[in-house]
Parts: structure tokens; C-alpha cells; sequence
């Protein structure tokens, strides 16, 4: 089947649904405020050559990566009236790379300010840049309680050749029920934008609404809201889901082998599973090395057939794994199996296997582009 290509397990990214997504999200974000879809690591791993086109066509104009590379990636496949953010801090030396590609940088110390201020004089440029601001994360920015951090990203925004078009800072816990921590992340945020309205910046792009918050919390979204996995069907926990949100990605393996075996046979390494009964066990050809986490099996997880479970036996192995067809008497050799995905009534998504082996549901899916061929459905 062509659409296998190299082997009978393969990714599909279902760009329809993106779409979807992408204006399920748009719809949420408050008046007066706009989007940067997030794209870092090549979008979550379901194909930034291929993603950024939908974006486009959405009228998305702003986005977000984590490095350089990265940025030079976007350039190359896009409109360079495109605003796209470093969601990272920035090395001085690495200034002039930043202006060649004009990307806006985060500004948490003034030595980089400075380089930034010098390359762009030289270039004859005005660089767009966001303040940094740390309520909580303890990742990076200015301490938002130090009485230094707002005459620093004042001092910055002075600078010739910058112009401070917002406060930015992250979202450390708005994934939980509890929102009590961002609800003070918040208020921290509010008082040092405040300080810096006093002193006359406009900072028309703050930026503190990650992906739930762009959803679930209106009164974050300043100017600028910046969705990532939302945008590619993911969420963790009930109460941060959207309706009409699916996952892109879809991963889908064939059954190589099926054979009956009786009770107390051992499968996979070190023997970690064991029947119990008469079992039906059927061999799929993808494994740890595709990026499937190794504990996902020995009882933590399932794939789907026919819209049934089939519960994964044994560990995972380098390259396949086995799984349990004993209740679905008609299964039969090279039919599908969905590793993630939808199948009749059921769902698999990437947050269901996280949470089945303690990692988070973006560890799989950039996990997904180490072998396995991808599919895009328009």
C-alpha cells in the first residue's frame, strides 16, 4: 500500500483538523488581542513545511520557536512580513543572526540588549523585542519582585534602534484544575506591566496566555496569546478541554503476525507479560526506537482495532510489540491497528499515554519523528 511507504507503520497528520483547531482557538481569544501559534520542534512534531500553510491560510501572522534554526526555518517557507518570536533567551553573540532574521527576542539582561541595539544600528533596523518578566515560572526573565527589573526593561526600551512591544512572561501551572497559582502569577505580572505603563511604554503585545489559558482564561490574553499544543489537539485534564478540539495526529500500524498461545506463555523481554488464559497474541512492527515510550506496555496501555481495545502484553521492544487480540475473535492478519488516534467510538490521545507512563503527551508525538514515515491528509 503506497500510502505506507517504507514500512506497514506510519503517522498521519490530518490537516483538515488542524484547520479546525486553528479557528476553534481563534475563536476564543478576546477582542483586541491576536495569535501567535506556537511551532517550535518542527510543530510538536507533526511537520512545520507542512503546518505553516494552514496557519497562513487562517490568517495567523505571528509565530513562536525556540530557536534560531528554527526561525530560519519559518523564514524560508514563509511571508517575511511574518512576526516571529524567540520563545528563548538569546545569546549577544547571536544578536546579528537575530536582526538578519529579524525575529524578536526576549530582553532579561541589558548586555543583549545592547549588542541587539548595536547590530540593529548597523543594519539600519528597528528590532521588535519583549521584555521578560519571571511571576513564577523560575525560568527566565528579570525577578518580577526585584527592584531593579523595571528600571532594566525600561532602560532596555530606551535603547536606539529597539522597540518594546510587550511584557512577556510564562505560565507555570494553568495545565492544573487549581488555578490559584496563576491567578498570583497574574497579579505579579499586572504590577510590573503596570509599573511600566507609568513610565510612559505602551507595550501593546504582552504576552503572558499560553494554550489553556488562551481557552480557559480571557483576562490573560493582553495583546498577544500564544497557543501550542491546543492548536494540535492536545490538553491535559478534562477541565481543560474545548469542545470541537481533535488530535492532528494519528499513528497506525499492521498486524504482522497473530498466534495462539496457552495460558502462562511469556511475552517480550524478561518475560514481563504472562497470560493468564488460551490468548490470541498479535505482533505490530513498531517500537521504542518510533518513539512509543518503553513502559507503555507490561499492562499500562492499549491500541485499538475495529474501534476495540487490545491491550498491550509485555514490554515494549526496540522496534515492535504485542498485544492481547483475544476478545476480538474476528481480528485477523494485516488488519490496522490506531496507536493514537480515533477507531470507531474509542480515542487514544498522546496525553492518555503520557499519563500512562508519568511523561507528558509532547515527549511522545516529537518522539513519533524518529522512524516513522508521515502522512498528511488535505
Amino acid at each position: 500500500m503506497e500510502h505506507w511507504m517504507e514500512r506497514p507503520a506510519w503517522v498521519e497528520i490530518d490537516l483538515r483538523v488542524l484547520k479546525r483547531n486553528i479557528e476553534i482557538v481563534q475563536s476564543r481569544i478576546a477582542d483586541g488581542s491576536r495569535m501567535l501559534a506556537v511551532v517550535k520542534a518542527n510543530c510538536y512534531g507533526h511537520g512545520m513545511k507542512e503546518c505553516y500553510p494552514v496557519f497562513h491560510a487562517c490568517g495567523v501572522r505571528d509565530f513562536g520557536v525556540a530557536t534560531l534554526s528554527e526561525a530560519k526555518e519559518l523564514r524560508s517557507l514563509g511571508d517575511p512580513s511574518d512576526r516571529i518570536v524567540l520563545l528563548g533567551l538569546n545569546h549577544p553573540d547571536l544578536a546579528g543572526l537575530a536582526c538578519e532574521l529579524n525575529v524578536v527576542t526576549l530582553i532579561a539582561d541589558l548586555d543583549y540588549a545592547k549588542a541587539l541595539s548595536d547590530e540593529a544600528a548597523k543594519r539600519g533596523q528597528t528590532m521588535e523585542v519583549l521584555g521578560c518578566v519571571d511571576t513564577g515560572m523560575g525560568r527566565i526573565g528579570y525577578q518580577w519582585d526585584d527592584p531593579a527589573a523595571v528600571e532594566a526593561l525600561y532602560a532596555a526600551a530606551q535603547l536606539p534602534n529597539l522597540n518594546m512591544i510587550g511584557l512577556f512572561s510564562h505560565l507555570a501551572c494553568e495545565d492544573l484544575e487549581d488555578k490559584s497559582y496563576s491567578d498570583l502569577q497574574q497579579e505579579r505580572f499586572d504590577k510590573v506591566l503596570n509599573a511600566l505603563w507609568a513610565k510612559g511604554l505602551e507595550l501593546p503585545l504582552s504576552s503572558l496566555a499560553n494554550s489553556p489559558a488562551t481557552s480557559h482564561r480571557p483576562q490573560a490574553h493582553y495583546g498577544l496569546c500564544r497557543p501550542g499544543g491546543s492548536l494540535y489537539g492536545r490538553y491535559q485534564g478534562a477541565f481543560n478541554r474545548v469542545e470541537g478540539i481533535e488530535p492532528v495526529m494519528t499513528v497506525r500500524a499492521v498486524i504482522l503476525q497473530i498466534k495462539d498461545v496457552p495460558a502462562g506463555f511469556s511475552v517480550s523481554y524478561l518475560r514481563s507479560g504472562r497470560t493468564t488464559r488460551p490468548s490470541r497474541i498479535a505482533t505490530l512492527p513498531v517500537g521504542y526506537a518510533d518513539g512509543l515510550p518503553r513502559n507503555w506496555g507490561a499492562g499500562r496501555g492499549y491500541v485499538l482495532i475495529g474501534g476495540r481495545r487490545a491491550p498491550i502484553i509485555g514490554n515494549i521492544c526496540m522496534d515492535q510489540f504485542m498485544i492481547d487480540v483475544t476478545d476480538i475473535p474476528d481480528v485477523k492478519l494485516y488488519d490496522e491497528a490506531v496507536l493514537i488516534g480515533r477507531s470507531g467510538e474509542e480515542i487514544i490521545l498522546l496525553g492518555d499515554i503520557g499519563k500512562a507512563c508519568g511523561i507528558l503527551s509532547n515527549e511522545v508525538s516529537l518522539g513519533m519523528q524518529l522512524r516513522l514515515p508521515y502522512k498528511y491528509i488535505r
